[in-house]
């Protein structure tokens, strides 16, 4: 097996297990504190790729890790311990978030830039679950963003089409990333995301990842696929039932026979490689279990996209410590040649999270795969 690392390989890793701290604030782009997907991180371009990097994590404020002051090039050094070990540096800030929608609602609210090239929204920015912290992700900062006034409960089918319309023509964005709380038992939130894709699929011709748990009854793939959804993302965070009973107590009462049962029923109805799972490394998993449900995703066409476990500030595991750069890399190093030899590339996704591949540097242990 490959266990080569590249100088930028281990760099990538290193900064999404330890973070990174901020000389100055870069580019003047915002980094994103609390809300669901990647949170207290911000963009960074290394090499030409762009990744998720922790800046507001209680780990980054002790990195080793010092983005110094952009040069004249607007490029900054990235200093491990005061040595210079690589250059960075920062997306521009988007056109599109200078703007407001027809009803007044500042687009940065509807939506966010993820990475250099995705749009990111969180169509319903609360959960069933999160009322209760006995039932609630211990991880999950779903409510943040939305009582810190950043964003707004529900965003309508009208407000997330004239953003994603305004979001590719001003700043050239590729794919959409749909994401929800959970509203319900039942569809789970597959409902609200046909109703979403359908009105952005009216105004722009724009591939999008819907994300919501398994909903109750397999019809809603196919209804999904027909709004305009091109891919999709179950996720499962941990995989060892006792991992997620304490993790996500809530969330686990979805019992992982029916994520899978569901991975194979919508990776008929989107695709080999176009249905895809998030999981959460150093929450408690084991890498063994990590990379034994991993085979058995690919082996029915699902992406599996594992990304380090960043403490997010104000949730129940603030203080829960982020993976090391080592146990991600041995992770992260035989899953590239899994998704090799299963034939599964982030690069054939048509939309998502694995697409981008920003919180993670699984992309490029995958182009080293034989």
């Amino acid at each position: 097996m490959n266990t080569l690392i590249s100088p930028n390989q281990r760099l990538i890793t290193e900064l999404q297990s330890l973070g990174m701290r901020l000389a100055e604030p870069g580019d003047g782009v915002p980094s994103r504190r609390g809300g669901a997907g990647p949170s207290d991180h911000k963009a960074v371009t290394v090499d030409g790729l762009t990744v998720m990097i922790p800046v507001h994590t209680g780990g980054a404020f002790h990195s080793p890790y010092l983005a110094a002051p952009a040069g004249a090039d607007g490029r900054s050094a990235i200093l491990r311990d005061g040595r210079a070990v690589g250059m960075i540096s920062f997306p521009r800030q988007p056109r599109f978030y200078k703007m407001q929608t027809l009803d007044g609602v500042p687009y940065q609210q509807i939506a966010t830039l993820h990475g250099k090239d995705v749009l990111a929204t969180t169509v319903l920015q609360s959960c069933i679950r999160y009322e209760s912290r006995r039932k609630s992700c211990q991880f999950c900062a779903i409510g943040q963003s939305l009582a810190a006034g950043r964003t707004i409960l529900r965003k309508t089918p009208q407000q997330l089409a004239e953003v994603a319309r305004a979001a590719v023509l001003l700043d050239g964005v590729r794919h959409m990333v749909m994401t929800t709380g959970t509203p319900n038992a039942t569809d789970r939130g597959a409902a609200i995301l046909c109703e979403s894709a359908f009105a952005v699929k009216s105004a722009v011709a724009l591939p999008i990842q819907g994300q919501c748990e398994p909903p109750d009854d397999d019809a809603w793939f196919a209804r999904m696929r027909d709004a305009g959804i091109d891919s999709l993302g179950m996720h499962l965070e941990a995989v060892m039932p006792e991992v997620r009973a304490r993790i996500m107590p809530g969330k686990a009462s979805v019992p992982l026979a029916r994520y899978f049962d569901a991975f194979a029923r919508a990776v008929e109805v989107f695709g080999h490689g176009q249905v895809s799972t998030y999981i959460l490394a150093g929450l408690g998993d084991t890498p063994e279990a990590i990379l034994r449900c991993c085979e058995r995703l690919i082996a029915i066409g699902v992406y599996p996209f594992v990304v380090p476990f960043v403490p997010i500030a104000g949730t129940p595991l603030e203080d829960h410590p982020a993976p090391s750069p080592q146990f991600m890399r041995e992770l992260l190093a035989p899953l590239g040649e899994m998704l090799g030899a299963g034939g599964l590339r982030s690069a054939d996704i048509k939309a998502g999270c694995g697409r981008c591949g920003a919180c993670s540097s699984l992309s490029t242990f995958e182009r080293t795969a034989p």
